[in-house]
C-alpha cells in the first residue's frame, strides 16, 4: 500500500478521506474518536513507530472534517447516525484498503468501535489496541461526575448541572469550567495538538452520540454495554490510558483481567488524549506491544 491520501467511495455513494503513512510489514489501522473528530491525531504515528516498521492507515468517518458531510437533519441521512452504520463503515474501509491480519487501534469512540469490530470481525485481526475507552457507558458516566465533584466546589457543580438542565451550554462561566476540566482530564498539553483556523469537530455527530461535551453523557450511546462480552476478545490486546484519563482506571484494570491476552499500560502526565500529551511514552508502549506480538512473545 502506497503512502499518501486516498478518497474511498462507499457503496452508499459517500466518500471518505483516508491517509497512509510510514513503511513496514506491520499494518495498523487507526480509528479516531469524537464521535466527529478526525484522523489528524494519528498523523505522527508513522514517525513514532518508524523503528518498528509499521505502515499506519487512518480515515475520517462519515460527517467528519475531510470526508463527506451529509445534512444529518434530513430524514434520509439519519440512518447513518447509528453504531451499526459506523461499524459497517469500518469494515468497508478495511476491505477497500486491503487489510488482513492487521492491527486495529481505536481511540475513545474509536475504541468503542474497535471493541465491536473485534467481537464481530475478529478473524481479520492480528492485534487490538483499545485507547482510552472502557467496555460500557454506565461506569464512564459515574466516573466523569466524580471527577467534576472532586475538581470543583459544590456551588460550581450545582451551577453546571443547572446550566445543563436548561441547556444553556453557551453560558460563559459554564464554558470556563468545562475548559478547566478538559485541561486536566482530556488534553493536558493542548499546545501539542493539531491546529486549524476553523472548528473541525463534526458537532451534529458528536451531539447525537455524546452530548454537548465530554462531561455530559446524554446522547444515544447511553446504555452501550459490552461487559458480558469483553472476554470473547481473544486476539492480543493493548489497553492504553492516560493516568489522568476521563475513563475510570479501575474499569480498565477489570477489562485487563477479563480479556484473555491483554496488557494494561498507563501514560504518565496523560489525559484522555494521551498520545498527544506524552507521545514519547505512548509510542514506547505501542511499539513494544507491536514488537512483542510480531515476535510471538506477547504472552511470555
Amino acid at each position: 500500500m502506497h503512502e499518501g491520501s486516498r478518497i474511498l467511495t462507499l457503496d452508499n455513494g459517500f466518500h471518505l478521506f483516508s491517509r497512509t503513512v510510514g513503511h513496514g510489514n506491520v499494518k495498523l489501522l487507526c480509528v479516531h474518536g469524537g464521535p466527529g473528530s478526525n484522523h489528524e491525531e494519528f498523523e505522527n504515528f508513522g514517525d513514532g513507530l518508524a523503528n518498528v516498521g509499521v505502515q499506519v492507515s487512518m480515515y475520517d468517518q462519515l460527517g467528519s472534517f475531510y470526508s463527506d458531510q451529509p445534512d444529518f437533519s434530513q430524514p434520509e441521512n439519519q440512518q447513518y447516525l447509528t453504531l451499526d452504520y459506523y461499524l459497517s463503515e469500518l469494515e468497508a474501509v478495511r476491505k477497500q484498503l486491503g487489510l488482513e491480519n492487521f492491527y486495529l487501534l481505536g481511540h475513545s469512540w474509536g475504541g468503542l468501535l474497535a471493541q465491536e469490530y473485534a467481537l464481530k470481525y475478529g478473524n481479520h485481526l492480528k492485534g487490538l489496541v483499545i485507547m482510552s475507552m472502557i467496555d460500557n457507558i454506565e461506569e464512564y458516566t459515574v466516573h466523569i461526575n466524580q471527577l467534576r465533584e472532586k475538581t470543583f466546589s459544590k456551588f460550581e457543580v450545582t451551577y453546571m448541572k443547572d446550566i445543563e438542565a436548561h441547556e444553556r451550554f453557551d453560558d460563559p462561566k459554564y464554558q470556563e469550567l468545562v475548559a478547566q476540566l478538559y485541561k486536566i482530564y482530556v488534553m493536558r498539553h493542548p499546545s501539542q495538538a493539531p491546529r486549524h483556523l476553523v472548528e473541525t469537530m463534526a458537532t451534529p455527530v458528536y451531539n447525537h452520540f455524546q452530548g454537548n461535551n465530554e462531561f455530559v453523557m446524554v446522547g444515544t450511546l447511553n446504555g452501550w454495554d459490552r461487559r458480558q462480552d469483553i472476554h470473547n476478545i481473544t486476539v492480543p490486546t493493548l489497553l492504553t490510558f492516560g493516568d489522568h484519563d476521563t475513563m475510570p482506571l479501575a474499569t480498565a484494570q477489570r477489562m485487563h483481567e477479563q480479556i484473555p491476552h491483554s496488557r494494561l499500560v498507563l501514560t504518565p502526565d496523560g489525559g484522555h488524549c494521551h498520545s498527544i500529551d506524552n507521545p514519547d511514552a505512548f509510542f514506547k508502549t505501542l511499539g513494544e506491544f507491536l514488537k512483542d506480538v510480531e515476535a510471538g512473545t506477547f504472552n511470555e
